[in-house]
Parts: C-alpha cells; structure tokens; sequence
C-alpha cells in the first residue's frame, strides 16, 4: 500500500466550527478560536444558522471582510461593515447581533479554507490577467478578475500548479441569471455546468469555453451573448480546488437505491462533503464533522435555500471514505451525484500511519 505524503493535518488548510452566537445589545463582538490540531487562518468563511432560513454568506480575505456573496441567491455582492471582522490567526471574529451570523445563544456552523493569508498577487498566465491567492500545497486558490465579454479563446489563470476538479464561480455585479453561481466539476466535463441556487441537472453550456482547464489556467466563456463566466466589465471571484492525495477529492457516484448503500473511496475520513444530482434535477447538499460528530451523518444544510438544518439520514463517514445508508436521498437508485470531499484525517500518513474510523 502505497502512502500518503502531501498532507497528513488537514486541519492547517480546512476546518468546520459550530459555534454558538453572543450578540446582544451590550456586547455583540464574538471571538470563535478553532479546535483543530493546527491553527487555521481562513481566507475563505462560509457561515450558515442552523435553527433558522437565514441566508448563506460567503466573505473571502481578497474581497474583504465587508463584502459578502450568498450560494442561495443570485444577488450582485453586498457590502455590509458588521458581520465579519476579521480573519484571525486560529479562527475568526464576528460581530452583531444578527440572525444570520451571531445571534445570542443561536447555533451557527462556519466551514474554513486556508488560501494564503490574504496576500495576493497579480496573475498573468492567462490571457486575462487575475488576481490570485493560491495555497498550493492543500490546492486552493480565490481567483478574481474582470471580464472582457469575448465569448471563446480567453483564460484566467489560477495560481495551483495543478490541474483544478472544481471551480465556482460568481459574477459579483449583476442580479440576473448570468449572475449564479456557475460550477465546473470534472465529473460533468468541460461543456457543462451546475449551478445555484438552481438545482437543475448538469446542463450543456459554454462557460469553460469547451475546455479542460490546464495547470496554470482554466478557460471561460459564453455564447450567443450570453457569458456567465466573462461579462465585459463585470467582476468575477472564482473558488478553485485542485485533488490533493489525503486532503481532498472531487468526483461522482451512482446510487443503488439500498441502506446498505453505495461506498465512495476518498482516501481519507471526510470532514465535509458537498454533493449534487448530476443526472436530475435535486438540491445541493453539505454534511460535516462538526455537527455530525458520530455515524451515521444526518444533519442536512442545503447551499441553493436559506432552509434551516434538517435531519435525513444519509452516510457514514469511514476512515477511507463515505458510505451511503439511505435508500433514497443522495442514493437514489440509478442516479449519478457529483461530489467534493475535505480531509478530517488522511487514511495512510506519510509516515505510514492509519487513519482512524469513527
């Protein structure tokens, strides 16, 4: 058996924490400090309420600590000076008493990427020039830039070194249907697409200009005058995730209809995992560790609605892996799903270390 050599604490790249909210009238200033067994400064805080239909927000280090984007919406990105403040050394700083981010005594769960603590750098591999921050070592990067709306031809680099499985992007600006959030998975291929918050069936487009994306840079585009990923003049950020062995893994299964349902080798005991109905119209869907510290994971959050958390019963997380145990769900029987998978511990270490079941 061979080892795993490239990242044996995934906890120093991602990292999901449950907190609870302390916003009153007196003191709203919340300090969440992460638990893992390294410190993670976050570039990328995704936070969602748990008990409640408050939105998602998506607040990045290169964007900054006031702007904001929401995967339930297509909304042009806001800009608001008292949710977020600051991305800190082992974890983050929120503020209000807002329902959405730090109500008194409300549930709330933040899931964490490190990119590279904020430092960016202009990029010019492509033939748009980007701005980018990269952690190449866990195959993160936060890519922004401005379209030029040509519709073939034009790339944008992203910062990896590696070959990008996933990567979602947003128009920051508009509010209209060029405006969702329009996500490549390797597992669909270069002529489709997902979005949200639709839950639409992976639908043939020319977002990623027919494309595989490369090392250095993934291709965007459009048709017809429509271009989701290159409007003239309008803002972009795009989430890219290359596969790192031990950390991360990007790809598809087809359920069987069975509680003793489909097993998908990651190579590691997840921490989070996102999936989708590729073949079928179905909501996207994220479980993780935090809130779902044992088996079987049934704590239900759905990135396309502002829905409260529900309870479906639907995987194990495995040393190695996911196993599905619900007949239905994200197992329907003949269905393909797309998914994305984050490290809690790899399977083998680079020093020849198993990773444990829970």
């Amino acid at each position: 058996m061979g080892k795993y050599t490239a990242i044996d604490d995934p906890s120093a790249h991602f990292q999901a924490n449950a907190y609870t909210g302390n916003g009153d009238s007196t003191d709203d200033t919340n300090a969440v400090t992460n638990n893992g067994n390294s410190n993670l400064q976050p570039d990328l805080t995704w936070f969602k309420r748990r008990n409640y239909d408050n939105q998602h927000l998506l607040f990045d280090s290169t964007r900054g600590v006031t702007k904001y984007l929401s995967t339930d919406l297509s909304d042009a990105e806001g800009t608001i000076a008292d949710r977020l403040v600051s991305f800190d050394t082992n974890g983050f700083t929120v503020k209000s008493s807002s329902g959405a981010i730090n109500a008194e005594n409300e549930p709330f769960i933040c899931w964490q990427w490190k990119a590279n603590g904020g430092t960016t750098s202009s990029n010019t591999d492509g033939n748009i020039t980007s701005t980018v921050q990269a952690n190449t070592t866990a195959g993160f990067s936060i890519v922004t830039y401005t379209g030029n709306g040509v519709q073939t031809g034009k790339t944008v680099g992203h910062g990896l070194g590696a070959i990008p499985k996933m990567i979602i992007s947003k128009d920051r600006g508009a509010t209209s249907n060029v405006a969702t959030w329009r996500t490549y998975h390797e597992a669909i291929g270069n002529t489709k697409y997902l979005q949200m918050p639709q839950t639409d069936a992976a639908s043939v487009f020319n977002d990623w200009d027919n494309t595989t994306p490369t090392s250095s840079v993934y291709s965007v585009g459009g048709a017809g005058g429509y271009t989701p990923t290159n409007t003239n003049t309008i803002n972009y950020v795009a989430y890219v995730f290359a596969e790192v062995q031990g950390f991360s893994k990007f790809g598809s299964y087809v359920g069987n209809g069975n509680a003793n349902g489909t097993f998908v080798y990651t190579g590691f005991k997840p921490a989070w995992i996102l999936t989708k109905k590729s073949s079928t119209t179905g909501n996207w869907v994220v479980y993780d560790n935090k809130r779902d510290p044992f088996n079987v994971a049934d704590t239900v959050l759905l990135p396309n609605t502002n829905s409260a958390e529900s309870t479906v019963i639907n995987f194990d997380f495995v040393s190695n892996g996911f196993k599905c145990r619900n007949s239905g769900s994200e197992n329907e029987s003949g269905t393909t799903y797309v998914y994305a998978a984050f490290a809690e511990n790899p399977f083998v270490t680079s020093t020849g270390i198993m990773g444990t079941a829970r």
